[in-house]
């Protein structure tokens, strides 16, 4: 069996920091323009060097992606991002390690072909959002020179592996087996647009889909009736997230390459929290699946420590039913509260930490390890960068020491358990 890749996105240089040390194998990025998450802080051309060395440095590689649907004005200056990518890999002043990304992400076909002629040898992933739902796609999108394709996510794991038996071995296949599920078809909507303005097509999406909605009939202008489902409540649109921790022997099966979780929009907790787990389960199915079935509560009990809606397992097994939306709510559960990153320990094994939220003196938090291992540990001081002395700390992104009675180390996740 090949083992498959875990791909796992970054918001921000921090984000990919982390990313890296909890277990990708491959980090996917977005720069300032033509990806699908404009409201993501995204890297400049100076953070995305910086972070393809890094994670190069770790033996990971990062592709980032320019997968909008592009419009006529979108294309001169699509040309020109791409020069400054490729330019990114030749000019990097540390001759030592690269900048180049590995791979862009692309769904238009238009977006294809001047990256090809800009950038001959680019390697090319095919968005989800270019709806690849049959293997004649596939078979085209290699015929024009992509190395991977992105599966949509309305696939069965069945129609995954017959698309496997009918592409090239050396071909990859990418799947979504984490995260926020999208209620329209490949991620292609237009709701945001019709009601704000702001097209989720150009990277602008402002989820709509999780809205509370009510019916209007057409006899009856202007008499609002709410939706119900069993009396659950109005939420229509609103799906569980999708979870297939438990389905690592089904995924590798099928014969997907590379395992990716959704999440531009994340905090370090989320990527941490999910990347550490994955990694793991699939560590652990490859040693051994007795082991894999053996750890499972493990998986389980992690998973759930990041937010998220519910899970469900999406088309993979068939089609969703009734039982894979959110008729009651729209708000993420979330168990743990996000405290910071140990950025550094100094001399004295003071933590350095940007301060994410409130916490004391005195309170018992968790120190979470790129290795799987959870601490519990005493704040026993805070310390403000002019050396003051603190009994809390209520000012977000504020510098500070903090004296722990375990010591972490450089990276590791500092959270609490909501009370």
């Amino acid at each position: 069996m090949k083992k498959p890749e875990l791909l796992i996105p970054a918001s921000s240089l921090e984000v990919l920091r982390i990313a890296v040390i909890f277990g990708a194998d491959a980090v996917y990025i977005g720069g300032e323009a033509f990806g699908l998450r404009a409201k993501a802080k995204n890297f400049s051309l100076e953070e995305m060097a910086e972070g393809i060395r890094f994670a190069h440095s770790h033996g990971v590689k990062v592709y980032v992606t320019a997968n909008i649907l592009a419009h006529n004005d979108d294309l001169e200056g699509a040309a020109e991002y791409f020069r400054e990518l490729k330019q990114l890999g030749e000019n990097g002043t540390d001759a030592t390690v690269s900048a180049k990304p590995d791979a862009v992400i692309i769904s238009d076909p238009g977006m294809f072909s001047i990256a090809k002629e800009v950038w001959p040898e680019v390697e090319i992933h095919i968005s989800t959002q270019a709806n690849n739902t049959n293997y004649r796609t596939y078979q085209f999108w290699w015929q024009q020179g992509a190395k991977r394709v992105v599966s949509a996510r309305e696939l069965s794991l069945k129609e995954i592996k017959e698309i496997r038996a009918h592409i090239p071995e050396e071909m990859e296949i990418e799947s979504f087996i984490h995260g926020a599920m999208c209620i329209s078809y490949s991620g292609r909507c237009l709701l945001s647009n019709y009601f704000t303005g702001r097209d989720a097509n150009q990277g602008a999406c402002t989820h709509p889909c999780r809205w509370k909605y009510a019916v209007v009939e057409e006899k009856r202008p202007g008499e609002y009736l709410p939706v119900y489902e069993n009396e659950r409540g109005t939420y229509i649109f609103n799906s569980k997230d999708l979870c297939m921790i438990e389905h690592i022997p089904e995924l590798v099966d099928a014969g997907i390459d590379s395992l990716k979780i959704e999440g531009r929009m994340k905090t370090a907790l989320y990527v941490a929290t999910v990347a550490r787990t994955y990694r793991k389960a699939i560590d652990d199915f490859f040693e051994s699946e007795e082991k894999y079935r053996a750890n499972m509560s493990w998986y389980q009990e992690e998973i759930a420590k990041c937010t998220y809606r519910q899970f469900t397992t999406g088309f993979y097994f068939g089609k969703p039913d009734e039982n894979t939306q959110i008729y009651d709510s729209n708000t993420y559960i979330n168990e743990y509260i996000y405290l910071g990153i140990t950025e550094d320990v100094n001399e004295r094994g003071e933590a350095q930490i940007t301060q994410r939220n409130k916490f004391a003196v005195g309170d018992v938090i968790e120190i979470m390890q790129p290795d799987g291992n959870n601490k519990k540990a005493v704040v026993e001081a805070i310390t403000n960068e002019e050396g003051e002395a603190m009994e809390s700390c209520p000012h977000p992104q504020q510098k500070l020491y903090i004296r722990l009675s375990e010591r972490p180390e450089q990276y590791d996740i500092l959270r609490v358990k909501k009370q």
